[in-house]
């Protein structure tokens, strides 16, 4: 074996692995756009339980852009808008619920910013297929429009030295048209091809008041309101560029 021959056998897996490693660099894609549409849930002194209630859950449509930080996390924009709803005549127990009868309704126009963590590392991957899991959290703001209905309520059923004055304090109470909130949550994502995935997600919104509802201390100061999601929705890459002769990277 001459001395080209062995200065080629060396030299050509090392263009080989710098090859592979230059392609395993390379992202398909870096941005995300997608659509999705599910419920909102109120939960707060107008709903049942802890959990909400399914009973008042309203619609919800929502749109969002995503950058892709690397194969592990990436930064969200959502847009999402719907309507909230809580309602005391909804439910037979316990009794002083029919008697109550407080109501309220409102539009929710919410914008947020996530940082995701796709647990798989599937992000910008070519050839992606199956099930891709991930959770997140961020921040945002809800404009809100609320609009409370006491007019059933049977003040002669109540004490009016603590509900009667809770209500009062409820009505001089400005409701707020603006709140911020703290998204948390969890979605699963599963690619029909590298570009296009289906996804279902919940969403919880974390906030510190207890007038989403418009009520207070006429129903349960101690207990805050929030409202969380599910929704379906597609997901699309944008400008995905296959990586055509560069061999197949594991995510």
């Amino acid at each position: 074996m001459n001395a080209i021959s062995k200065k080629i056998m060396v030299i050509t897996p090392l263009l080989s692995f710098q090859y592979f490693f230059i392609c395993a660099q390379i992202y398909t894609h870096r941005f995300e756009a997608g659509i999705n549409g599910g419920a909102f849930i109120y939960t707060g002194d107008l709903s049942r339980s802890d959990l909400g209630s399914y009973v008042t859950m309203r619609p919800q449509f929502g749109f969002h852009a995503a950058y892709l930080l690397n194969r592990s996390f990436s930064v969200r924009a959502n847009f999402s808008f719907g309507s909230l709803r809580g309602d005391d005549s909804k439910y037979s127990t316990p009794a002083y619920r029919q008697q109550r009868n407080f109501k309220f309704t409102t539009p929710v126009t919410e914008f947020t910013g996530l940082l995701v963590w796709d647990i798989f590392r599937k992000n910008a991957v070519e050839q992606r297929r199956g099930f891709a899991p991930y959770i997140f959290a961020g921040a945002g703001i809800s404009l809100l429009n609320i609009q409370r209905d006491y007019s059933r309520y049977n003040a002669e059923y109540f004490d009016a030295e603590t509900t009667g004055a809770g209500l009062a304090a409820d009505i001089a109470h400005r409701t707020p048209v603006s709140l911020p909130v703290i998204p948390v949550g969890a979605g699963l994502k599963y690619y029909i091809s590298p570009k296009l995935a289906v996804q279902a997600e919940t969403n919880y919104r974390i906030m510190s008041t207890d007038y989403l509802d418009g009520f207070s201390r006429s129903a349960n100061p101690a207990k805050k309101d929030n409202y969380y999601s599910f929704s379906l929705g597609v997901v699309l890459a944008l400008g995905y560029k296959d990586r055509n002769d560069c061999p197949p990277v594991k995510p």
